[in-house]
């Protein structure tokens, strides 16, 4: 939510510090994420200043460029060299003095700087509109009035708008505060209880309305009371569609909205000054002078007011005439009954529409609208006429014209307050603090709550209706601690707590193990979104994937069915912006449904590598990352869990190549591999990226049935030799490891491939691969002769199964 300052403070009775105001929100649960400075033009013409062209001459040596001595008021005048054709003696101009920044329209900022132009110098620059965004025009320079005063900082002269502005991390349930008018209302609450003194907003609403004739009447009638429980409007005759006022567009300009027309702007601003949609039908197109709030035939052709041609659903509320419709009501305008620039009367709309169905129709059709952002959330449903008639009010001051019929207010089943019961002793209980029922009393009212009762240990209120969230005495006690301010509440000396037994303790004991020891091997953790995109998928895996039915957008659509999309996206996010080395790790979850009803949810740690393994030395070069880096990695992580690894097998992926499996106790707990060229282009990887998929559920299942063992380091010394062999190229090392301990030799402790060579001297298709073999005997130390043995039997059984030479 974006609030500006300046506008903020209109309705407070005393100007606050930003600094301190932002605190304030802050304590009131109304979280200000950032607080920036918001520049009408941009730089704030800070260092221009206003001069007056004394003498003006040919340049000696070029003859569009001119000579000039211009005073600034501090001395001695500047000799400037000018290009632009207009400029002459005698004028008043906008100076950039040296040491200034200018910031053009389009285009990088410029620092003035001493200069010398074909041998003369120059000390600044006289500027035009385009050159210190004040416009577009780059005729020529800028000539102000005669009456412009010498020295004048322009930033003064031309009087630009500055602010501040607030990003507020507004919770869902705090529609009362989507407007600038419920933030201050929150802002005075605070001020009253804090200061002991009744603070109350500074009302826009003025009882100054009045109809000037009868002659634009208009019939509403509302066929789904269900989806629209109240309906005003009213009508306007005469207007002038021009551009805004000045204070109007700088308004919807500093909370970063571009104005549009005079009719259009005042509905924007009465939308953030009050929380209050409206909206401005151009009532000549209003056939028959009927406005029907209904349901259309599904598939039923619309054109809203983007050009596009929408099928509607049966379920869309729409706002029509006698003949069409016209607007999806709360939603978005159609093309055809909007206002242009012809426009010359208006019908003006403020109402009440379901939260549901503007909901689900704003995501049917993908328009995420400010008035839907607030429709789907709740509005006051007793302000509509209210605002309806400050925007009249503002149309008829701005636009002219002239109100031309009754404010028309359908409201068939008017809706009753909501009343909630609040014990002391369980706000008590709640905020930990005791309160006063004074001040209890005083900080409700403030914020438009309505006494009905009290008593010795409770009070009875009338909820506002623009707090629809609001309906258990718990939501009392928030409003409450929110006013006292969230920075309040006591910290107990005491904490009581019931000890509970973790099931998933050990689990958690082993992420945090496996955590550590990734963060210990340069690796990040990311947490991505569990909803993703459905176009990242296939047919077939979308089969079983959960689908969202309220999607937050047309992207994120669906709950991940694999982790390795939403981490591609982190990666990709990196390399864009020329991180290229990359160590990341997660912990999530994936899903999927049977279809039937069913869902299922698993644990997964995700590993992902890019860019090299070590970098450059001035000893060593850098080294690219690969998939034995990963594969270290994978391994390391299963021995940490107290298991080993029985099997490594190729397998294939759909989404990368070089692939593997691993099988610990014969069931796959992983698969690593690097992601294939389609993948990579579909998420703009311009690098190889290896990842590894390790199913955390099943590892843990594992390790839940291993059985911890320990016994004694042997006291006598592990032996090993070294092996050469020659096999056929295809013969991988898994079946040289296999093969060897198929020997079922127990005092084989160990295998591993130190070299491979390859060369046409060892014969067409043949490799030379080098193995360490360990030895170990528990009980003594083993003689050459048995050693000799145990080698002999694992050649035998490499020439027999792998037809394998020994190399000498």
């Amino acid at each position: 939510m974006t609030i500006s300052y300046n506008w903020l403070s209109e309705y407070l009775h005393e100007k606050i510090e930003p600094e301190k105001l932002s605190k304030i929100l802050t304590s009131i649960g109304l979280e200000v994420e950032s607080m920036e400075p918001f520049e009408e033009v941009k730089g704030g013409l800070k260092g221009l200043v206003i001069g007056e062209v004394l003498e003006c001459a040919k340049h000696p040596d070029a003859d569009k460029l001119s000579l000039t001595k211009v005073n600034i008021g501090t001395g001695e005048p500047l000799q400037i060299v000018c290009g632009a054709p207009n400029v002459a003696a005698g004028q008043k101009v906008v100076v950039a003095t040296i040491g200034t920044t200018i910031y053009p329209a389009s285009g990088e900022p410029l620092t003035m700087k001493k200069a010398k132009i074909r041998g003369a110098e120059s000390h600044g620059m006289i500027c035009a509109e385009d050159e210190i965004g004040l416009g577009t025009s780059h005729a020529g320079i800028m000539v102000l009035p005669a009456d412009a005063v010498v020295g004048t900082a322009a930033a003064a002269y031309f009087n630009t708008y500055t602010d501040i502005i607030y990003e507020i991390g507004l919770t869902p349930n705090r529609m009362d505060a989507m407007s600038h008018l419920g933030v201050a209302k929150d802002v005075c609450a605070y001020l009253s209880h804090h200061n002991k003194k009744e603070t109350p907003v500074k009302s826009p609403f003025k009882n100054n309305f009045k109809v000037d004739h009868q002659g634009l009447q208009m019939e509403v009638i509302i066929e789904n009371t269900v989806a629209c429980e109240r309906y005003s409007g009213v009508s306007i005759e005469g207007v002038t569609i021009a551009e805004s006022p000045l204070w109007l567009q700088q308004k919807l300009k500093s909370i970063g909205l571009r104005p549009i027309n005079n009719i259009v702007d005042i509905t924007n601003f009465i939308l953030h000054e009050t929380g209050q949609p409206l909206h401005a039908f151009d009532a000549d197109q209003v056939i028959g002078k009927k406005v029907i709030i209904k349901n259309v035939a599904e598939g039923t052709p619309f054109i809203s007011l983007d050009s596009k041609e929408r099928k509607l659903s049966a379920e869309d509320l729409m706002i029509c005439n006698t003949e069409a419709p016209m607007c999806i009501g709360g939603v978005f305008g159609g093309l055809n009954s909007g206002v242009t620039v012809s426009t010359k009367n208006i019908f003006l709309e403020s109402a009440w529409f379901n939260p549901v169905s503007i909901r689900k129709t704003s995501f049917r059709h993908g328009l995420r609208t400010d008035a839907a952002a607030r429709f789907e959330k709740g509005v006051d449903i007793s302000n509509t006429v209210n605002v309806l008639k400050r925007a009249a009010m503002l149309i008829k001051e701005i636009a002219g014209g002239k109100i031309a019929s009754d404010v028309i207010d359908v409201y068939p089943a008017p809706k009753q307050k909501t009343e909630v019961a609040l014990k002391y002793h369980y706000l008590k209980k709640l905020s930990g603090k005791n309160y006063h029922g004074d001040t209890i009393k005083n900080i409700l009212t403030s914020l438009g709550f309505e006494m009905i009762k009290e008593g010795l240990d409770e009070m009875w209120v009338k909820v506002p209706f623009s707090k629809p969230d609001i309906s258990i005495a718990a939501d009392l006690v928030e409003e409450i601690m929110r006013i006292d301010g969230l920075d309040n509440v006591d910290i107990p000396q005491a904490i009581t707590i019931s000890p509970a037994v973790e099931t998933l303790a050990h689990q958690t004991a082993y992420q945090e193990k496996v955590a550590g020891y990734l963060t210990g091997s340069g690796f990040n953790e990311i947490f991505t979104n569990s909803i993703t995109n459905s176009a990242y998928f296939s047919e077939t895996v979308l089969n079983t994937t959960v689908k969202m039915i309220n999607n937050l957008s047309e992207e994120l659509n669906v709950m991940r069915p694999s982790m390795l999309e939403t981490g591609l996206e982190s990666i990709a996010h990196n390399l864009n912006r020329k991180n290229n080395t990359l160590r990341f790790f997660e912990f999530g979850k994936t899903y999927s449904t049977n279809g039937v009803g069913e869902y299922s949810e698993s644990n997964h740690l995700c590993l992902y590598t890019t860019g090299n393994k070590t970098d450059s030395q001035w000893n060593a070069k850098a080294q690219k990352t690969d998939f034995y880096f990963l594969k270290g990695v994978v391994e390391k992580i299963i021995a940490l869990t107290g298991l080993s690894i029985n099997e490594w097998a190729v397998c294939d992926h759909e989404k990368l190549t070089d692939c593997a499996e691993v099988k610990v106790k014969n069931e796959v707990v992983a698969v690593i591999g690097a992601i294939n060229k389609k993948t990579a282009e579909r998420f703009d990887c311009r690098q190889t990226v290896f990842t590894a998929d390790i199913d955390w559920d099943k590892l843990m299942a594992l390790n839940k049935k291993q059985t911890i063992s320990f016994k004694e380091i042997s006291k006598f010394p592990a032996v090993h030799r070294d092996l050469a062999i020659v096999v056929d190229k295809n013969v991988a090392y898994q079946q040289i490891e296999k093969t060897a301990f198929a020997t079922k030799i127990n005092r084989l402790k160990s295998v591993s491939l130190f070299d491979v060579f390859e060369s046409e001297k060892l014969g067409a298709n043949k490799k030379s691969m080098a193995v360490s073999l360990t030895f170990l005997d528990e009980e003594k130390t083993m003689t050459d002769s048995e050693i000799d043995g145990m080698m002999n039997k694992i050649i035998g059984a490499y020439e027999k199964e792998l037809q394998a030479e020994i190399r000498k």
